[in-house]
């Protein structure tokens, strides 16, 4: 890690005491989110040479000269935006009022621009402490064309190459400067709000969802799909508990298919997955369960997660439609029987409290554990009803069993031979049907005893 590049902290609660937050805005494709990557010191915000990719704002925690922070992502701010572009420009203003200071990105090859004038006019109401950053400085000559940004009034710009990283640790002390101070960096502190992901393709309603659930216009929503690119972090007080939901980009391709901003869109949407402990699958309940609904589901399934599948826009399901998806849960989802089913509508709220009980189902059987001793006796009672069939004059049996860890339950079976397959998943239904399991996935592991040598 160069002097340039600041340490990073993956949850925000291992800094002690509040933590300052810094907004970073400007207009269109000035590089917010590739500075935003040199600032946190990963590739975390999906960078595009064209502007409008960053959408909503974004949060990320960072820590520099043992000081930590959180560094807000806004998409490009227009302030004479219109449609689509004016919620952008919302968010951004919504950013700088939650923000203790702001970093704002001035192309520096540009110079000034009405815009960017514009935009000095409403930091300036603001009050809030600013810090200019005149990027795309790649060499000294570009450093002299910098200073011209004197101009909009905010002090001294900030000569930075957001792409290579030249002059961003002057540009972070300064950003310190701004900053209230804060405790010193402490880090091992274990627990935190339980982590939500909600996931499905594009335009299903999940950004709409997680807004009724804010309780305020927190992501970007409109009906062209793939409007929400980054994962979105918010913080929601549910049912007397806090969550931490994240809101992901659709997934319309496999990762390996997609290029440019959908690739890392995709692999944004995969990592939120990973970071979350229970998914929430949004389907849209008025049209078919499709192939990339179906892959989405693996994609859970293989990572081990909890899941919670909810039905949106219910209010557009008339009965013959309630008939064919009942067909469709029975045909395409019987791989999922175990994940908890609720039907909303988010545009108006109507049963989105549901959503919290299943949440807590999903995770209280994701975190089930059984005693060895009462494990034993379900699966000798199990193999003495319904013995395993005998292939090639030999039948495997069941010796022993444990369970080595939760999250998702996982079994290791020690077997005097392999087990077919059908027998795993006739062992997994009485699993759920004895001890429950809901809204888990179940993993079950074969321990064949060894051929002893003659």
């Amino acid at each position: 890690m160069t002097d340039d590049m600041p340490e990073i902290t993956d949850d925000a609660e291992s800094a002690s005491g509040p933590v300052p937050v810094l907004a970073i805005v400007g207009r269109p494709n000035v590089g917010k989110s590739t500075l935003v990557n040199r600032i946190i010191g990963r590739r975390a915000a999906v960078v595009e040479d064209r502007p409008g990719v960053t959408r909503d704002r974004v949060s990320y925690d960072a820590t520099w000269s043992g000081r930590s922070f959180t560094v807000v992502d806004t998409g490009g701010w227009d302030p004479d935006a219109r449609g689509l572009a004016r919620s952008i420009a919302d968010q951004a203003e919504v950013a700088v009022s939650l923000a203790d200071a702001v970093l704002f990105v001035v192309d520096a090859g540009v110079g000034i621009t009405d815009s960017d004038e514009a935009v000095v006019r409403i930091l300036r109401k603001s009050g809030k402490p600013v810090v200019l950053a005149a990027n795309k400085v790649d060499d000294q000559r570009a450093e002299a064309e910098a200073y011209g940004l004197w101009n909009l009034g905010l002090g001294e710009p900030m000569p930075v190459s957001a792409l290579h990283g030249r002059g961003t640790g002057d540009l972070l002390d300064a950003v310190l400067a701004a900053l209230p101070e804060t405790p010193p960096e402490t880090f091992g502190e274990v627990g935190g709000p339980r982590r939500i992901a909600i996931v499905g393709k594009p335009n299903v309603g999940k950004s709409s969802l997680l807004n009724k659930l804010a309780g305020a216009e927190r992501v970007v929503v409109d009906n062209v799909a793939g409007t929400t690119v980054d994962p979105v972090d918010e913080l929601i007080e549910l049912g007397g508990e806090t969550w931490r939901f994240i809101d992901t980009a659709g997934i319309r391709k496999r990762v390996k298919e997609a290029s440019g901003q959908e690739y890392y869109a995709s692999l944004r949407t995969t990592t939120a997955i990973d970071r979350a402990e229970v998914a929430v699958l949004v389907l849209d309940g008025s049209q078919t369960v499709s192939e990339q609904d179906m892959r989405i589901i693996q994609t859970i399934r293989d990572s081990g997660r909890a899941m919670v599948i909810a039905f949106n826009k219910w209010d557009l399901v008339d009965e013959e439609r309630r008939y064919y998806l009942g067909r469709e849960i029975e045909r395409d989802l019987v791989q999922v029987q175990w994940a908890p089913r609720i039907n909303v509508t988010a545009r108006t709220g109507w049963h989105v409290d549901r959503l919290v009980p299943a949440l807590e189902k999903a995770l209280e059987g994701w975190e089930t554990r059984i005693s060895t001793g009462a494990l034993n006796t379900f699966l000798g009672r199990l193999v003495s009803e319904h013995p395993h069939p005998v292939r090639g004059g030999k039948q495997p049996r069941i010796m022993f069993a444990t369970q080595p860890s939760t999250a998702p339950p996982t079994f290791v079976l020690f077997t005097s031979g392999k087990l077919d397959a059908s027998y795993e998943r006739y062992i997994e239904r009485r699993l759920r049907e004895q001890f429950g399991f809901v809204g888990t996935p179940i993993v079950l592991q074969q321990r064949p005893r060894e051929k002893r040598k003659r």
